[in-house]
């Protein structure tokens, strides 16, 4: 068995361990193996933390035979992306000048997914600042997709979906403020979650401690993994209030009704830009999925569908653009190529302008609430477009402005601090598709319920042998 371990879900590795079938330090030697194995070609891990989690290992296997009380993800390795504080390594956040940035402390959902058993294996690649759609790193390199050699594994949390699709980790931490968790999803045909704001709580102890507002409304912490069962085990854990994270509230996982069949509103082409066929009919595919599972699927969209984009990039350019000089320094040549691309083509925004976001993002946020109550449920691509070469988004200042219209179907969830589950819908180009369930805020569990039924639906598909159809 020990050479299958690294292709079986985080849930259950946790029962085998629990039950006695395997140990902890098997399962761990197994993916470090995996590592070893993949890694090179799809540098997808960083920082491989082999001596630490093989000796976390050998303890958890000594408290299972000591009748501890064990955890829901006792003995179990994960991996973390490196904007995210893992205390004794360093939060790079992709660049050179972060490269000893050591934090004493871990992250939250760190601190809770160490709590309930997991072992920290690796730290994973992401692009300089997590500021770019693809994972081009000036300090680490470039990440692989494991289904294609030369396409890109979607940013920022690429590291992470490459090394999950590749078996290296069965559960990881990402995080979103554009698509980060979902965009890896995405191009690596896995499963994730972008919680609702503050439903996970956000720290870190690496400056800056307390980002700009539109990083404190729009981005989230979050879980990726093959299967959408584990998504939602780490969500269990990771999720609830925290004192380091103003913003998080102590909200119930789940609701009575979360498993119901309810209407769901069907976006196969988004407005505001152009959508692959094949991504549109794999989203319409996924519509019928749900419809045969009981849910009442329409083709309409939410209100104001193009006026939520404009709110994401006025929010986020307004800002980006004020700490531009210090992007400047700290940012390699294509991350800066791809972000000021996008800076330059935006129009200034004045304060007046800047303070009017916060009661337009109130209106539409009330518009979308209203649209909630006739349809629960919204699904979309996560991109419009299959994933794209290494390179492209940042070739030309066209090609960037064409990567963010295609990260269009992103946007809402974090303009508005929704929910959105991904998961792999199908194939186009002979690349996976993701799709997304964005649901109102705190109905995280609807819309996993609903990704799930879609994933049964599909099959879990990931490259186990990377490569294997080149």
């Amino acid at each position: 068995m020990n050479e299958e371990l690294w292709r079986k879900g985080a849930g259950e590795l946790a029962r085998l361990i629990r039950e006695g079938e395997v140990s902890s330090t098997e399962v761990v030697t197994a993916h470090l193996a995996r590592i070893e194995a993949v890694n090179p070609e799809l540098n997808a891990i960083t920082v491989v933390l082999a001596e630490q989690a093989l000796a976390a290992a050998n303890q958890a296997d000594r408290h299972i035979a000591a009748g501890a009380d064990l955890g829901p993800l006792h003995g179990v390795p994960v991996t973390v992306k490196e904007n995210v504080d893992v205390a004794g390594t360093a939060t790079t956040q992709g660049v050179p000048a972060l490269a000893d940035a050591v934090a004493e402390v871990d992250a939250p959902v760190v601190e809770r997914l160490r709590a309930a058993g997991a072992i920290i294996i690796g730290r994973t690649n992401l692009p300089d600042l997590a500021l770019r759609i693809a994972t081009e790193s000036s300090l680490r390199g470039i990440t692989r997709n494991p289904w294609h050699r030369d396409r890109t594994a979607g940013g920022s949390s690429g590291g992470e979906g490459s090394a999950i699709a590749a078996g290296m980790s069965p559960l990881g931490i990402g995080n979103d403020i554009g698509g980060s968790l979902r965009n890896p999803a995405h191009c690596c045909g896995i499963s994730s979650l972008k919680p609702t704001t503050g439903r996970i709580p956000h720290a870190t102890v690496v400056e800056p401690v307390d980002g700009p507002l539109s990083h404190q409304l729009m981005n989230v912490e979050g879980l990726m993994a093959r299967t959408v069962a584990d998504v939602r085990l780490g969500y269990e854990i990771a999720s609830g209030a925290d004192p380091r994270d103003p913003f998080s509230v102590p909200a119930p996982l789940s609701f009575p009704d979360a498993a119901n069949r309810t209407k769901v509103a069907l976006i196969a082409e988004p407005p505001g830009g152009a959508t692959d066929p094949g991504v549109a009919e794999v989203v319409r595919q996924a519509g019928t999925h749900l419809a045969n599972a009981g849910y009442e699927v329409e083709e309409v969209a939410p209100p104001e569908y193009e006026a939520v984009l404009d709110l994401w990039r006025n929010f986020l350019v307004t800002e980006l653009r004020i700490m531009q000089p210090m992007l400047d320094q700290l940012m390699g040549r294509d991350g800066k190529q791809f972000l000021f691309a996008v800076l330059d083509a935006a129009p200034p925004n004045d304060l007046v302008g800047y303070v009017g976001l916060f009661a337009h993002r109130r209106r539409l946020q009330r518009a979308w609430a209203r649209f909630f109550r006739d349809y629960p449920l919204v699904l979309s691509p996560i991109w419009a477009q299959p994933a794209f070469a290494h390179g492209w988004d940042a070739a030309t200042s066209a090609n960037s402005l064409s990567a963010l219209e295609l990260l269009r179907p992103v946007m809402p969830a974090n303009a508005l601090g929704l929910p959105a589950a991904a998961t792999t819908g199908g194939f186009a180009a002979g690349m996976p598709v993701g799709v997304q369930i964005i649901a109102p805020a705190f109905r995280d569990d609807t819309a996993l319920a609903a990704a799930e039924v879609i994933q049964t639906a599909v099959g879990v598909h990931t490259p186990i042998d990377p490569y294997v159809n080149q």
